[in-house]
C-alpha cells in the first residue's frame, strides 16, 4: 500500500512505465504521496469542487486531491507516456478524473469543470509564470476558479507574494495581490523531487477576491506597471514620462513622489495613478 490508496508506489509506477522525468517538459516528478497528501489539503476542502490540474505526470498530486474527497478532477498532461499511470488512477477512482491530453497553453478544460472551481499543480517550471498571469487576468472578474495552489520555483513564489521595498516586488506581486490573496504555504527542498532540480520550490496559494482589492482599469494599470518596472532602476518622473506630458503632477497628486522608483509603490498607489491616467488613453 502507498498510504493514501491502494495503488502502487510512484516509484514503483514510474519504473513500470519507463517515465523517466524530460528536462524539455520542465519535468521534475515529486514522488512522495504524504508531501502530495500535503499540497492537496493546501487547498482546503474539495468535497464539493472539481479541480484543475495542470502536469499531473504520474499521478502523485493527482492521487492526493483524489484521496482528499475532490469530487471530479480535470488534468491536462502534455507527456503521453503518463497516459497509460493516469488512467490506473481513473480506474481505481471511478468517474472522478478526466486526462485531457494536450498542452495546457492551448487546451480549453472549462467544458469539463463546474465552477467555481479550483486549480492545484505542480506546475512545469518552463510554463509556470504564463499560466498564473492567464489565470489573474480573465476578460471579467470575478474568475471561474475559487483559489490557485501552485508549486513554483522559490524564487518565483518569493515575487507573488513580495512587499514594496523588497528585491523581489514587482509587476508579479502587483498582478496577484491586486486581485487575490496570495501566501506561501509551504516549501520544498530540491531533494524532494525526482530529478532534483537545482533551485528550491514553494507552494503559493491564491484566494480569489470577489473585487480587485482597488478600483482601476486593468489595461492601464498593466501598462503603468510595465513601464515603471521595465526601468526600475529609473525615478518614476523620467521611467513614466512618456505616459502623460505632465506627470509629475499625476505623480503628486496620489502621493507618489516623483523622485521615487517603482519598488517603493504600493499597489494602492499604482491603482490611484492607474485611475487619473485611464481617461488620457
Amino acid at each position: 500500500m502507498a498510504g493514501i490508496d491502494d495503488l502502487p508506489p510512484l516509484r514503483e509506477v514510474i519504473a513500470t512505465h519507463g517515465l523517466s522525468a524530460k528536462k524539455a517538459l520542465g519535468q521534475n516528478f515529486l514522488l512522495d504521496l504524504n508531501l502530495t497528501a500535503k499540497i492537496a489539503r493546501a487547498a482546503g476542502d474539495l468535497t464539493a469542487a472539481d479541480v484543475l490540474e495542470i502536469g499531473p505526470g504520474p499521478g502523485g498530486l493527482t492521487r492526493g486531491l483524489l484521496a482528499s474527497g475532490a469530487r471530479h478532477v480535470v488534468a491536462i498532461e502534455k507527456d503521453p507516456r503518463c497516459l497509460p499511470a493516469l488512467a490506473e488512477i481513473a480506474a481505481a477512482y471511478p468517474g472522478r478524473l478526466t486526462v485531457l491530453e494536450g498542452d495546457a497553453l492551448a487546451t480549453d478544460a472549462t467544458v469539463h469543470l463546474t465552477p467555481p472551481y479550483r486549480i492545484a499543480a505542480n506546475l512545469p517550471y518552463n510554463v509556470g509564470t504564463e499560466l498564473l498571469v492567464r489565470w489573474l487576468t480573465p476578460p471579467s472578474w470575478p474568475p471561474a476558479w475559487e483559489s490557485l495552489t501552485l508549486m513554483f520555483q522559490k524564487e518565483v513564489a518569493q515575487r507573488i507574494v513580495a512587499r514594496p521595498g523588497s528585491k523581489a516586488y514587482g509587476r508579479l506581486a502587483l498582478l496577484a495581490q491586486w486581485r487575490a490573496d496570495a501566501q506561501i504555504v509551504m516549501s520544498l527542498p530540491p531533494g524532494a523531487f525526482t530529478p532534483p532540480p537545482k533551485v528550491s520550490s514553494a507552494v503559493v496559494r491564491l484566494d480569489a477576491l470577489p473585487q480587485p482589492r482597488y478600483p482601476a482599469d486593468a489595461a492601464t494599470l498593466s501598462r503603468i506597471t510595465a513601464t515603471a518596472f521595465n526601468q526600475r532602476r529609473k525615478m518614476l518622473r523620467a521611467s513614466l514620462k512618456g505616459l502623460a506630458p505632465d506627470i509629475e503632477r499625476h505623480l503628486e497628486a496620489v502621493g507618489i513622489a516623483p523622485t521615487d522608483r517603482a519598488e517603493q509603490i504600493d499597489l494602492e498607489r499604482f491603482c490611484a495613478l492607474a485611475r487619473r491616467l485611464a481617461p488620457e488613453r
